[in-house]
């Protein structure tokens, strides 16, 4: 598994038009401020909305510490997606949220 630094998120999604970050944290925590521009699927829903996801693009999967996205970046990995996780998830986060 892939992990990438909270400092290296925003120039990798940046870098590239294909490339999106999954949220992944239950509602009332993404309510809080998510990463501009991600997209929020709570991981207990993942598996159900894969349908939704592009093959082509790569991924950056966010949660609260790490754990719940270094489950979703290995459940994507498994049907055959291309994913990072962000390690040390929002808590590690310093950048902008909405």
């Amino acid at each position: 598994m892939e992990q990438i630094l909270p400092s290296e998120v925003e120039q990798f999604i940046k870098s590239d038009k294909d490339r999106q970050i999954i949220d992944v944290r239950e509602v009332e925590e993404a309510a809080k401020g998510k990463i501009p521009g991600a997209v929020h699927i709570p991981l207990g829903l993942l598996e159900f909305r894969l349908h939704e996801l592009d093959k082509t693009k790569e991924y950056v999967m966010v949660c609260r510490s790490g754990g719940r996205s270094e489950r979703a970046t290995r459940l994507l990995e498994d049907h055959g997606y291309k994913v990072k996780n962000m390690a040390g998830g929002m808590m590690a986060w310093e950048g902008k949220t909405e």
